[in-house]
Parts: structure tokens; sequence; C-alpha cells
């Protein structure tokens, strides 16, 4: 999430909305929130009941829940997923930053 926060004006340049979906609950959630100055979205979800509308998976040798970067146009449809195979397998923003300005 840092990462996404590092070049949160980026993101907003490209009038593009940030919300990050955690394994938390509310409480949690909300201090790492607030411990780390985040100024984007967040929803915890605890029951992890966005996590199975989307497919993301729950490997426990790894630790819980794998990294997940979607994709949503203005008209609510899915351009792009990338399911992160361990906690370092996420898409560096440049690249995320492309997807979005091919839109």
């Amino acid at each position: 999430m840092m990462q996404l926060h590092q070049d949160h004006e980026e993101f907003k340049k490209r009038n593009t909305e940030i919300v990050a979906i955690g394994p938390e609950d509310a409480e949690s959630f909300k201090k790492y929130w607030k411990e780390n100055k985040l100024e984007f979205h967040g929803i915890p979800d605890e029951k992890h009941s966005v996590l199975k509308l989307y497919g993301q998976e729950v490997i426990l040798f790894k630790l819980g829940r794998m990294p997940a970067q979607m994709l949503v146009d203005t008209e609510g449809v899915l351009r792009y997923v990338h399911f992160g195979h361990s906690m370092k397998d996420i898409p560096e923003n440049e690249e995320l930053f492309k997807l979005i300005d091919s839109l």
C-alpha cells in the first residue's frame, strides 16, 4: 500500500481513485491508515467477502491473503487484474499508469 501512497498524486492527476481492501478488522485497518497517513480509501474485509467475490487467494503457508491489483473503468468494467503469488509480486506504479493512460 505504501507504493500506492507514494504516487497518490500521480493517480489523482489521472482521475484515478485508489481503494485498498484489506483482511484486517475495522479497528486495525483504521489504526494502520492513521499511522501511515494514507490519503486514499481503505475498506476492511475481515470476513473476506470481497476476496471471495473476486477470487483472490489466501495461502496459509505464505501468511494469508496474496496481493491483488484491479483496474475498474468509469463504467464499472474490470479492465485489468493482477493476482500476486507472493507479497513481493506487485506491479510497479509505472505499469499501472500505462494501463490507466491507455483507457
